[in-house]
């Protein structure tokens, strides 16, 4: 069921609100968070609920978008509220903020709130240079951010290394969950050898296959070259190296990869690109503060880039002013 309330206030939402559940069209009783997700007023919102509905399956909650629309138009506020059928395991609150109001996003938020609930603060495209000083990032405990949307990935992920906060975590990083878990696992196996050399090799522009090799390069405590690859999507191949040979997954479809280790046979491993909901609904287990991630973060500058390094480690050239000669006339 989808309710619309064009024109409207947080306080007669509220109301609203109270008034389905007496009506048993939704139950606030078990709603374990509130997802507040921060977005534009456009066609990607859809995408973004149907991934939140999709979480809310495993973890019931009330979801509040903040579509921001047209910053010039006069101040108005148009709700719509979706239960039942239409909200998955949760119920969901869009407010589509204009004008003035297109700024006031945590003051419209905070009347909203599941009382004694965390809040998990979700920017699915662009947002904001430090998460934790963001007015609707400072009431939640966790913050998700997706630097892999962004205009600029390696940017972004080189602002969330400078900005990170606790409780702060990012999409490109839950998607090497299965990576990291095949690499951890193919150590454990014997020979039981130190790695001397380690690459990862991606998109140029890949968050995910840079936090992989900075993952790596903390672990490992040795540099990790991190290169292009020629073709695939997002990481393609991963090497670590060995005296007895290399340990190596090659995934050059972006959903079957080949696990090849020494004295082994070699396999084919499930490495299918993750869904935005999946990560979401990942992201959603915890709400304490992620120290691989950060660990990850602090390592960005490791990373063996063929001697480009990373953007935030870069110093731009000095260039000599040359007094320019006048020919005589």
């Amino acid at each position: 069921m989808i309710i619309d309330l064009p024109a409207t206030t947080t306080s007669q939402v509220n109301s609203k609100l109270v008034h389905l559940r007496e009506q048993g069209g939704a139950n606030t009783i078990g709603r374990v968070l509130t997802l507040v997700i921060v977005t534009d007023d456009s066609e990607r919102t859809e995408d973004v609920i149907d991934a939140a509905n999709h979480a809310s399956r495993e973890h019931p909650c009330r979801v509040i978008v903040v579509a921001r629309g047209a910053k010039k138009a006069s101040a108005r506020l148009d709700a719509q509220i979706r239960v039942g059928g239409d909200a998955g395991a949760s119920e969901v609150i869009v407010l589509r903020l204009y004008g003035p109001l297109a700024n006031e996003g945590a003051s419209c938020v905070v009347p909203l709130l599941l009382p004694d609930a965390p809040v998990v603060a979700w920017w699915p495209f662009e947002s904001p240079a430090s998460p934790a000083k963001d007015p609707i990032g400072a009431l939640a405990t966790r913050r998700i951010t997706d630097a892999a949307a962004e205009r600029s990935p390696t940017k972004a992920l080189e602002a969330r290394a400078k900005s990170y906060s606790d409780g702060d975590t990012d999409l490109a990083w839950t998607r090497l969950t299965l990576w990291r878990a095949l690499l951890a696992a193919a150590l454990d196996l014997p020979p039981h050898e130190k790695v001397t050399g380690a690459s990862v090799s991606g998109e140029n522009d890949s968050p995910s296959a840079d936090l992989l090799a900075a993952w790596l390069a903390a672990k490992l405590r040795l540099p990790v070259k991190r290169t292009k690859a020629k073709s695939g999507q997002g990481i393609v191949s991963v090497v670590m190296e060995r005296r007895s040979g290399n340990i190596e997954i090659h995934r050059p479809d972006g959903a079957v990869g080949m696990l090849s280790q020494p004295g082994q046979p070699d396999r084919r491993v499930a490495l299918q690109r993750r869904a935005v909901r999946d990560c979401i609904a990942e992201e959603l287990r915890r709400l304490d503060p992620d120290e691989i991630y950060e660990t990850a973060l602090k390592a960005l500058g490791k990373v063996d880039r063929g001697g480009r390094g990373s953007a935030a480690s870069r110093k731009p050239a000095v260039r000599k002013k040359v007094k320019a000669e006048v020919p005589a006339s």
